[in-house]
């Protein structure tokens, strides 16, 4: 339904999280998981890093290296608003040129696998507070699928889920401050709007 394309390379590369961020929720309706297109994807000469206390990664520019990920097509701008507002003051929207890959999933180890499809422009967020705010080591995609996917996604029943909360709150509060004032900060694609009723009306 949008013309908007992203890369990501954290803990949105997780349908649930992907999903909570840019629907408010991860129980999606048939249409919804219809209106994006997901790819796994390259980004050359960046590197990820943890940061530092934090479960989530960030990127930043270095020759020598890359980052698996996932390429998203079919974003709105009311999807980049509310994304925009879940990454924070921390990071920035920029666009970069990712390589499309042909059958290789997220896993960092398959680095040998890939086979580049095509190249294509996206934005991405890339880390805006210094390297002295990372830890020297790899994010892991894979751990934090196994440990803290659920809770990040919305799905856990108990545990400290502070912070992934706080940043789903950011954007829920900036969304309801906008649906007040009379806008549709998700460009009529939420589950009350325009776009997103005749796709629940088409789908059934």
């Amino acid at each position: 339904m949008g013309d908007h394309t992203a890369f990501f390379y954290g803990t949105l590369m997780a349908p649930g999280v992907l999903h909570r961020v840019i629907y408010g929720t991860h129980d999606l309706e048939p249409w919804q998981k219809n209106s994006l297109t997901v790819r796994p994807a390259m980004l050359q000469s960046y590197r990820r890093h943890r940061v530092r206390n934090a479960d989530y990664p960030a990127i930043i520019p270095h020759a020598q290296s890359c980052v698996r990920g996932s390429v998203v097509t079919g974003l709105t701008e009311g999807d980049l608003y509310r994304l925009d507002i879940f990454e924070g003051y921390q990071y920035s929207r920029q666009k970069v040129k990712v390589q499309v890959l042909k059958d290789v999933g997220l896993d960092q180890a398959a680095e040998d696998k890939t086979e580049v499809v095509e190249e294509v422009e996206a934005e991405s967020y890339i880390w805006e507070d210094g390297e002295d705010t990372l830890e020297p080591i790899e994010w892991d995609f894979e751990e934090f699928k196994r440990d803290k996917m659920k809770a990040w996604a919305g799905m856990a029943e108990y545990g400290d889920t502070a912070e992934m909360d706080e940043g789903f709150a950011d954007v829920d509060r900036a969304v309801a401050e906008q649906e007040k004032s009379g806008h549709d900060p998700m460009g009529g694609r939420g589950t009350n709007g325009h776009i997103g009723q005749q796709l629940k009306e088409a789908a059934v």
